[in-house]
């Protein structure tokens, strides 16, 4: 007959193999059997090496379990973070990207604004920014496009003119309606004493500089014969007007390119929709009657 197990004090071990119902601790009892062990373990005259046995083989004290649900509200899980101060650890490479195209425009439109001021390193130039600045408003345009067309006795030249005043018109609609919903503040680093200011020009994106230069450059080069340097003048205008809207600090890289893009499709828009005596007589009589 084989001899019961010993402990190290020479003790049998036989004291912790069954419980009160008969079948083993360490089996599949659950949680009564916990209690029971730990029962036990308090017991008076119990084994401690028993209790030590039944302690390591109880589910709470095995490696990945969770305590249980009455421990102390030291040992709860931490509350979840609300919605909005979660941090976003998996963004959209499209959000990236367009984060990343932000932080160049700003850093190169904050490098080229070299006339912003007087004190910068190109300030002397700055009053000759703010002229050509003046050549590409749209008040002059305006005004001088309305003088042209009262001193006009052609009809060819009237209708000329009057698509130039509907695409000047069109522009400046266009211009405060993106403005106004984009609402892009100008640059940090720019002196607002312009010209002739309305209500949306304290926004930048886009600019109405850019798109007017563009405009009204591709209108004289469809409309008027120009021999070439005069035509490579024209380019250069609106090429230095675009330019010097970011070196005054008026607006960012972006909001020019944008306004050339838009300046140029505008007169796709005008060129389809030409006003002539045919399709629109209406406003060259009542023009010819004034």
């Amino acid at each position: 007959m084989p001899s019961p197990r010993r402990n190290a004090e020479g003790r049998p071990l036989a004291a912790c193999a069954p419980s009160s119902s008969g079948s083993p601790v360490h089996g599949g009892g659950g949680g009564r059997f916990e209690f029971q062990s730990l029962l036990s373990s308090r017991a008076p005259g119990a084994d401690p090496t028993c209790a030590r046995l039944r302690a390591s083989e109880s589910p709470v004290h095995r490696r990945g379990s969770f305590p249980l649900a009455g421990a102390g509200s030291s040992l709860a899980l931490p509350s979840p973070l609300p919605e909005e101060d979660r941090m976003d650890l998996n963004p959209s490479f499209l959000g990236i990207a367009l984060r990343s195209l932000l932080a160049i425009d700003l850093w190169l439109s904050k490098k080229l604004g070299v006339c912003a001021g007087e004190s910068s390193s190109w300030g002397s130039v700055r009053p000759l920014m703010k002229l050509l600045e003046i050549s590409g408003h749209g008040i002059p345009w305006l005004l001088g496009t309305l003088y042209c067309l009262s001193r006009s006795d052609s009809w060819a030249g009237r209708e000329v003119l009057m698509n130039l005043l509907f695409s000047l018109l069109l522009d400046l609609l266009l211009v405060a309606l993106i403005k106004g919903l984009v609402r892009r503040r100008r640059p940090a680093h720019n002196q607002m004493d312009m010209f002739f200011t309305l209500s949306v020009d304290k926004y930048s994106f886009p600019s109405g500089h850019a798109t007017r230069a563009a405009l009204v450059s591709r209108f004289i080069l469809n409309h008027l014969v120009l021999a070439i340097p005069l035509r490579v003048l024209v380019v250069l205008w609106a090429f230095i007007l675009g330019l010097s809207r970011v070196m005054l600090g008026r607006h960012n890289v972006s909001d020019v390119a944008f306004g050339f893009f838009l300046g140029y499709m505008q007169y796709s828009i005008v060129d389809y929709c030409w006003l002539s005596p045919h399709n629109a007589p209406v406003l060259f009589v009542l023009w010819n009657q004034q």
